[in-house]
């Protein structure tokens, strides 16, 4: 496995806005990207994670490790089925009117320090891009914890960390249309 320096919300490359990436797709950059899945896959297995210092992941996107381009990989299994995906150049063509939160809050392999509070999502997206994965264009329908996993690493692209979209006056304001997951 690849081990990646992951950059932390003190740095400026995290609140840039990524620039798109050139397609075709070069062997080196998918190289990158399927490396980002391995690092999800492993950071997951507790005992690895802990011998080799790294924090638990489902997403990575590539400001995180110091590429300033719209690219993301997720790795995560939610109502076993598993969602593996290396997402260049995404754009989200729809979102449903309905909001999500996690209950226990997010969290950020970038953001040392949990900052608590309700991150407002919507429930249900449709998102499109290059899978480095699959190798050819997908859409995706999410709904629940994915579509919240990709919204997260889709802000990273727009220079957006989660405690962003925190309310700083009330960090736990309800939303009683919003669904807890």
């Amino acid at each position: 496995m690849k081990k990646f320096k992951i950059h932390t919300d003190k740095e400026k490359l995290l609140h840039e806005k990524c620039k798109e990436v050139t397609l075709p797709l070069d062997e080196e950059k998918r190289e990158t990207i399927l490396d980002m899945i391995e690092y999800l896959k492993l950071s997951q297995d507790e005992e690895y994670a802990k011998e080799h210092k790294i924090r638990s992941g489902v997403g990575l996107a590539a400001p995180q490790i110091g590429i300033p381009e719209r690219f993301f990989a997720i790795y995560l299994i939610d109502k076993e089925k598993t969602y593996e995906y290396g997402l260049v150049n995404p754009k989200i063509l729809s979102s449903s009117v309905k909001k999500a939160y996690l209950e226990g809050g997010e969290g950020c392999l970038s953001v040392p320090e949990d900052v608590q509070g309700h991150v407002y999502r919507y429930f249900r997206i449709t998102i499109q891009g290059y899978d480095a994965v699959s190798q050819q264009d997908v859409t995706l329908k999410l709904v629940g914890y994915p579509a919240i996993v990709f919204q997260h690493e889709y802000d990273h692209l727009d220079g957006i960390l989660y405690y962003d979209r925190i309310d700083p006056k009330d960090p736990f304001k309800a939303d009683p249309d919003a669904v807890a997951i």
